[in-house]
């Protein structure tokens, strides 16, 4: 089990209980400061004006509210809020959802009854995720609509996903013997006013990213091996006079994967060599193109972007994002704004941004392997048939550069994009949970515009017949997908292999071949 509220929760931990199923239980120390926070609000509160336990919410807090309708106050906000539309978040964003507010909740600075993270803990537990819609949220004073429907469910009311399809969620909760929540004191305002749906969901991105990361240095390896490139763009030497890590951990990859290729040339053996260089114009490229040769400079930026993105995410997965903060070892409440997304908002923006660029350096590698008239070796859209007759990867040219362009619009960010609402109480937010779910996007958009990319770099191999000479690196890669993929000649529609090259994409990481490299 994964326990919660012990200790920083880890993006790998994070990804266990998501991807994995791993359970989660809560702490016990920690489960004794969520009680300590829940006893002093009960008891600090009393005779005291504070926001969200006796006040209205947002502009309408002048109005203070009378101590019989507390309780039913906190269910008023759950249920008008419970407003989403668009898209229903798949089970996987819903459950991370479930994990970034449990989470947040167990730093016991909100002054929730313990039958709250309890609920949350059995919801996670059994996969029964919540009904949230993608529309809604602002992302200021926290995800306030995804977060309702959460706090719907906590309820027993609105509907659940459970083992694939949508039940009443009174039905399910009867199912497993779970108790619907009752309100206390503020446990509808904690659960709405936190950044818990773009943390979650920008965790999942974080994972996939990094995924597709390792992939775009697998395929750029590919493709330099195919046209038998020079190795010193990926040296040490030329790479380590340029002090950036990410630089430098990319071309530590791609030396781990071509190390023992037969196909990458060595400039020291062929161009340094006076007996190679008789001629005064030469028909191999003195050096590759941009999109062969810069890789270390293009994907190690994605590199740092990526990294950078995990610290500032992950402390926000850590952080107390709702308000007021209960601060019960001090004695005092905190009013202010940490339920404010913009440090999520901005790393998503930044993330799509470095991912559309990964795309459109695979379009690059794949538009310079489909033309004959730029690679010189393979035939025109790689067509192993005849060619006018044949079509090769012709067709699916036109869905990786459509792909890809739909990904340069997405990429403008949501970080600079405000509007005022909820009477200009809210006069600037984040859109971090829009930010979340567009980039969301950019990255399936990238698998498959790298599934088409593999699928031409295997078709690639096979016209040159130079399987022998790969790394064993990117042998096995060849191997792994040719398993789904078989070599054609053949035109047939291609869309549901393509499909099943992106699934595989999307559940295999190719750590295998770069999680020992270092910086060596």
């Amino acid at each position: 089990m994964v326990e919660i509220g012990a200790r920083i929760l880890s993006l790998e931990k994070f990804s266990d209980i998501v991807f994995k199923g791993e359970k989660v239980a809560l702490d016990k120390p920690a489960m004794d400061k969520v009680e300590a926070s829940y006893q002093f609000l009960k008891g600090f509160s009393t005779g005291k004006l504070i926001y969200g336990i006796n006040t209205g919410f947002g502009p309408m807090a002048q109005y203070k509210v009378s101590d019989k309708n507390r309780v039913q106050l906190q269910y008023n906000l759950i249920r008008s809020h419970s407003s989403g539309m668009g898209n229903l978040m798949s089970p996987l964003l819903g459950k991370a959802v479930l994990v970034a507010r449990l989470n947040s909740l167990m730093q016991a600075h909100s002054g929730i009854h313990t039958s709250l993270v309890e609920l949350l803990k059995e919801l996670i537990n059994n996969d029964i995720i919540p009904c949230i819609y993608e529309h809604g949220g602002v992302g200021a004073s926290g995800d306030l609509i995804q977060l309702a429907h959460v706090a719907l469910t906590l309820l027993g009311e609105g509907n659940v996903l459970h083992e694939g399809k949508t039940f009443p969620t009174e039905e399910v909760l009867r199912k497993f013997k779970l108790k619907p929540l009752e309100i206390h004191i503020r446990e509808g305002i904690s659960i709405l006013n936190g950044t818990s749906a773009m943390t979650g969901i920008g965790l999942l991105n974080l994972v996939q990213a990094k995924k597709l990361l390792h992939w775009s240095v697998v395929l750029s390896a590919m493709t330099n091996e195919i046209v038998q490139a020079y190795d010193d763009h990926f040296s040490k030497e030329l790479n380590m006079v340029k002090r950036h890590l990410g630089q430098n951990r990319i071309a530590a990859m791609l030396r781990y994967m071509l190390k023992d290729s037969k196909m990458i040339h060595s400039r020291s053996e062929h161009l340094y060599n006076p007996a190679n260089i008789q001629h005064d114009v030469f028909e191999d490229k003195v050096q590759e193109y941009y999109s062969l040769r810069c890789v270390t400079q293009i994907l190690g930026p994605v590199y740092d972007t990526l990294e950078h993105a995990q610290k500032i995410v992950v402390d926000e997965l850590n952080s107390v994002n709702d308000n007021p903060v209960i601060d019960h070892e001090n004695q005092n409440i905190f009013h202010g704004g940490n339920f404010h997304g913009d440090y999520v908002s901005l790393e998503m923006d930044k993330i799509k941004i470095a991912i559309t660029r990964i795309s459109m350096l695979a379009e690059r590698q794949l538009n310079y392997l489909l033309n004959d008239k730029l690679n010189l070796i393979l035939p025109p859209f790689v067509n192993l048939g005849v060619l006018g007759f044949n079509f090769g990867m012709q067709g699916i040219q036109f869905t990786a550069v459509s792909t890809v362009a739909e990904n340069q619009t997405l990429s403008y960010p949501m970080y600079v994009h405000s509007i005022p609402n909820n009477n200009d109480n809210q006069d600037i937010v984040s859109m971090g949970c829009n930010a979340a779910l567009m980039t969301r996007k950019v990255i399936d958009n990238s698998y498959e515009v790298l599934a088409i990319q593999a699928m031409t770099i295997l078709q690639a191999i096979d016209y040159l017949a130079c399987q022998k000479n790969l790394s064993p690196v990117t042998s096995l890669v060849y191997q792994s997908i040719r398993k789904i993929f078989p070599k054609f000649v053949e035109d047939a529609p291609r869309y549901s292999e393509q499909e099943k090259v992106k699934q595989y994409l999307l559940e295999n990481d190719p750590q295998f071949s770069i999680s020992s490299t270092g910086n060596q």
